[in-house]
């Protein structure tokens, strides 16, 4: 059976949720909870959020706004902000350069092997252990030699 909606359905919820009616207990909730609320904003020190109740019950339900401030300068509402935190302003002092200074970016040489041993090749023995060959008389032993 396939999990396919009928031609004209659809799952989409275009409908808005109507609003509940205010009942005696649902105010006096929303009292309890709009003291407590302002009560926590006055003791961390933004008197500027307290609400009252027709606020904190719009709020609730997300249809709040917040409130503006009146510019003394311009008569213009502008929405209340926050003050910047203070940075300390540092002067840019650049890194020294000296004459002697290193690269660290250069090129890696090439390895190259400068001993007086000669490697014939590579040996292989029991349990795919690869040993080194420096002469004839070692790959003679090494061809010998069982477990």
């Amino acid at each position: 059976m396939t999990m396919h909606l009928a031609r004209g359905l659809s799952m989409l919820n275009t409908k808005k949720p109507k609003r509940s009616k205010m009942t005696l207990g649902k105010i006096t909730k929303y009292q309890e909870q709009m003291r407590k609320h302002n009560k926590h904003m006055r003791s961390i020190g933004c008197h500027d959020l307290q609400m009252n109740l027709q606020e904190y019950i719009d709020y609730c339900h997300g249809h709040y706004k917040r409130k503006t401030q009146k510019n003394s300068s311009n008569d213009e509402f502008k929405p209340l902000t926050s003050v910047e935190s203070y940075t300390r302003k540092t002067e840019d002092i650049p890194s020294l350069v000296t004459s002697n200074s290193f690269a660290p970016a250069t090129k890696k040489e090439p390895m190259q092997y400068t001993g007086e041993r000669r490697l014939v090749g590579i040996a292989t023995m029991h349990k795919s252990n690869l040993v080194p060959v420096f002469s004839d008389e070692e790959a003679k032993e090494l061809a010998k030699m069982r477990r």
